[in-house]
């Protein structure tokens, strides 16, 4: 079984073999002082796979992020729905790799259970900055839902819903 910063070395080994660009900075995310966290201790490997998720997307690492989801991760976002990794590669990781980078996303809520193979991690987060010279101040929810295989935990679901900050 691989821990989060494991898979996250895979990753980037994998990136390096595409082609992708290398993380530059240290891969575990920085909590924001004001993050009102509750995971279960047996949920932290699972919460640690999501953070590496996103850190492989801040720093453009698609490759990185697609060895996160598992071949059947179901997608769901304003309504659409990617149903397998393959079709998430196709469509949205390189603009949602493009956005996460352009734009800093603070995480003020999450929380996170899991049992021997399954676990969810939901998170609340602020996105502020600007994308393609448009300004961004949003209010975002986010679940995973992950599962525990010979290779670890894998993303199988996420759910993004976001509206704009009042």
């Amino acid at each position: 079984m691989f821990t989060a910063r494991a898979l996250l070395a895979l990753a980037f080994s994998v990136s390096l073999i595409w082609g992708g660009p290398a993380l530059a900075h240290d891969p575990v995310p920085k909590i924001a002082a004001a993050s009102i966290d509750d995971v279960q201790a047996e949920a932290a490997a699972a919460a640690d796979v999501v953070d590496a998720f996103h850190v492989a997307l801040e720093h453009g690492d698609t490759a990185g992020a697609l060895v996160l989801l598992a071949d059947d991760v179901m997608i769901f976002e304003s309504g659409d729905a990617e149903r397998s990794k393959a079709e998430y590669a196709e469509h949205h990781l390189a603009a949602d790799a493009a956005f996460s980078a352009a734009v800093p996303s603070t995480r003020s809520r999450r929380m996170a259970r899991a049992d021997a193979d399954s676990a969810w991690v939901a998170s609340e987060s602020r996105t502020t900055g600007q994308f393609n010279g448009r300004p961004v101040d949003s209010l975002s929810v986010e679940t995973m839902v992950l599962r525990r295989g010979p290779d670890g935990w894998r993303i199988t679901h996420i759910h993004w819903s976001s509206h704009a900050a009042r």
